[in-house]
């Protein structure tokens, strides 16, 4: 910390989502907006990254999301707040359901879900599993 008690690097934090069960993805949604609730009120707004592959690719579709309004909630609560989806995952998916997967606004896909944490965790990012 400096002296005047900001810090130089903000908070860098990942949430791995991989169950489709809606209680364990509102768990990866209630962490983060405590840690943003949390680091806001210190003045250090933290930088999340909630990466959803396997089955956990339903927290983001716009068909499926049981948690599109908390989800929404979150995105106003952390500016500094990214939504990843495995592409990988997603591809599986369509393939298997025949139709392409619509994803509610504002989520990138990134190639390979784990990839994605394992490079966010060697650039030094907190990880924690929903």
């Amino acid at each position: 910390m400096t002296p005047a008690g900001k810090r130089k690097r903000p908070h860098r934090v990942i949430f791995h989502v991989d169950s489709g069960d809606e209680a364990i993805m509102g768990h990866a949604i209630g962490g983060a907006m405590n840690l943003g609730r949390y680091y806001g009120d210190k003045g250090e707004p933290p930088l999340i990254e909630i990466v959803a592959n396997a089955a956990g690719i339903a927290m983001f579709r716009a068909d499926k999301s049981p948690l599109a309004d908390p989800i929404r909630a979150l995105r106003e609560l952390i500016p500094g707040l990214t939504l990843s989806v495995c592409g990988s995952s997603k591809a599986i998916a369509e393939k298997k359901e025949g139709q392409e997967i619509t994803l509610l606004e504002g989520v990138k896909v990134v190639p390979y879900g784990v990839g994605r944490l394992v490079d966010l965790q060697e650039a030094g990012w907190s990880y924690i599993h929903a």
